[in-house]
């Protein structure tokens, strides 16, 4: 299948790539450190769930919402210029903010707003980003480069809560604000760098809702793809447990100690950069659906094993092991993909994964939320965990031969 988009054959591609995680990387960091401090500062400020919630759907459900039409835009228009159209977006309403927060309107609804504008933003860049990786790199490296991205990732992921919490501590959220402005600033500065040529397509006069229609009619069709989305949903379902109610879990079982909550979520994230440093020295996973049959087997193990773990070390040990599977699974689902999708449905398709992660855990935390005030945490992990292994061994069986 013609899944690229000729990368150059030689070490230039190595430049493009270098650039390109400089500029991504630069912008997460920037964002995470926001998301931080926006959610610190309405805890601090309101102590009120009903407001943290509000923020979450405001976070996560306009990117689901915008994705397929993203995913559109991303197979229509050239992928770089998208990139930078969105991080241009979200910086200047992150700007308008700023200016609000100095001139004295410092209103939790104008929070409100603007997580959700960055979160379209958000929608609008993620299927561009990872489309755009085949164009840039030879296939036969995505599995690296992507190993590469997930520890750049988690490591950043420990640097942006500490930095999050001493700007806002010693500067104030609007400084935050900025440091997220500077960021996106600096990352579209790298990209335009970068040279990336528009994918080429055979119709360009269809709609956008017929190109959309096009794209799930390509997933739907694709037995793979398919198997991959269903995995996808019942997989981040699952997972859900194990994401959101930890925290609670150790408070519940272990203290309330903020020590103890400091680590559950430090450990999980050392587990992710060893585990992303695995795959970047790795290079390879021959048999992509192997490996992550076996790391969904490995999450259900150990995420059972949370469950009923009656010492805390014990506890940290399971789930920084958990953390290690992440960027495998990750980036050997993320590269199957991208190996097999067509160049110009690329963009589409990374929507409609989007939307499946980004929908299900939410809707997973609707039952699994209430139903932790029903009966222990510790039963629902070992449940969810043992489901999530039968989740792996379907996955494997059904995509034999």
């Amino acid at each position: 299948m013609d899944n690229s988009c000729s990368p150059d054959n030689n070490s230039s591609w190595k430049k493009k790539i270098t650039l390109f995680l400089i500029s991504q990387n630069i912008s997460l960091f920037g964002s995470s450190v926001v998301s931080f401090a926006i959610i610190w500062y309405i805890t601090l400020q309101t102590s009120s769930g009903k407001w943290v919630m509000l923020f979450t759907i405001c976070s996560l459900l306009p990117q689901v919402l915008i994705s397929l039409w993203a995913g559109v835009w991303a197979d229509r228009y050239n992928r770089k210029y998208l990139i930078m159209l969105a991080d241009g977006f979200i910086a200047l309403a992150t700007l308008g903010l700023v200016v609000a927060f100095w001139a004295g309107y410092q209103k939790m609804e104008l929070l409100l707003v603007i997580s959700l504008i960055r979160s379209i933003g958000a929608g609008v860049q993620t299927p561009a980003v990872i489309a755009l990786y085949p164009q840039i790199v030879p296939l036969e490296k995505l599995t690296r480069v992507q190993g590469i991205n997930q520890t750049l990732n988690s490591v950043l992921m420990l640097l942006s809560p500490a930095v999050g919490g001493v700007v806002l501590g010693l500067m104030g959220i609007s400084w935050a604000f900025m440091l997220d402005v500077l960021t996106a600033s600096l990352a579209i500065a790298v990209l335009s760098f970068i040279g990336i040529e528009k994918v080429a397509r055979a119709d360009e006069t269809a709609s956008v809702f017929t190109e959309l229609r096009q794209g799930v009619a390509y997933a739907i069709n694709n037995q793979l793809l398919k198997r991959v989305l269903i995995c996808f949903g019942l997989s981040f379902f699952l997972i859900t447990p194990a994401a959101v109610l930890t925290p609670l879990f150790v408070e519940r079982s272990f203290g309330s100690d903020v020590w103890r909550l400091t680590a559950n979520e430090m450990v999980w994230t050392i587990g992710s950069l060893l585990g992303g440093v695995f795959v970047s020295l790795r290079g390879e996973f021959k048999d992509k659906i192997l490996t992550s049959a076996v790391c969904l087997v490995a999450f259900g193990i150990t995420f059972a094993l949370l469950g009923i773990a009656n010492h805390f070390t014990i506890y940290l040990i399971i789930m920084g092991i958990a953390g290690f599977f992440l960027p495998i699974i990750s980036t050997a689902q993320t590269v199957l993909i991208q190996e097999n999708v067509a160049a110009n449905m690329m963009g589409r398709v990374f929507s409609l994964v989007q939307i499946v992660t980004g929908s299900a855990m939410p809707v997973a935390i609707l039952l699994f939320g209430p139903l932790a005030d029903i009966i222990s945490i510790g039963l629902i992990l070992l449940v969810t965990g043992a489901l999530l292994a039968v989740v792996g061994v379907w996955y494997q069986l059904t995509n034999q031969g």
